[in-house]
């Protein structure tokens, strides 16, 4: 078992040596469309990689998520066969959001590991992720 601190030290060196291993500039936040974001998340359980839609007016959501959704078949025949569509996502802080996301599980961050896996696992998903992104973002936009 790892202290608090011992975990956010083991969380830092993982990523700063994703972003050595894979130097490139994100899309993430830069999506040119407010509150849709791409996301790493990596734990003890799992590793992700998500597109996360929150926004706070309800009509908006439920837009840009049906646009989403009518694109579901070429994100999933296309780019990422594995990806998940959830629109009533839960988060750690109870917030609900809709995303799309892909899962790595038996990954453990604080196991070296399984680092060099999962490095290349969100590396590989974010590249497809952003592909899609960059093909369809003119329909995704409200």
């Amino acid at each position: 078992m790892f202290s608090k601190e011992e975990s956010k030290k083991i969380r830092e060196e993982f990523w700063i040596s994703f972003g050595k291993s894979f130097p490139r500039k994100w899309i993430l936040y830069n999506t040119k469309i407010k509150n849709l974001s791409f996301k790493f998340s990596f734990d003890k359980k799992e590793a992700l990689v998500s597109l996360n839609l929150e926004h706070k007016d309800l009509e908006k959501q439920i837009e840009i998520w049906e646009k989403l959704s009518s694109l579901k078949t070429i994100l999933t025949s296309d780019f990422l066969p594995d990806a998940i569509f959830d629109d009533a996502y839960i988060l750690d802080n109870h917030k609900e959001i809709s995303r799309i996301y892909v899962i790595k599980e038996n990954v453990n961050i604080h196991n070296k590991n399984t680092w060099q896996e999962t490095m290349v696992f969100l590396n590989e998903k974010m590249l497809q992720f952003e592909a899609f992104f960059e093909d369809y973002k003119e329909i995704i936009k409200f």
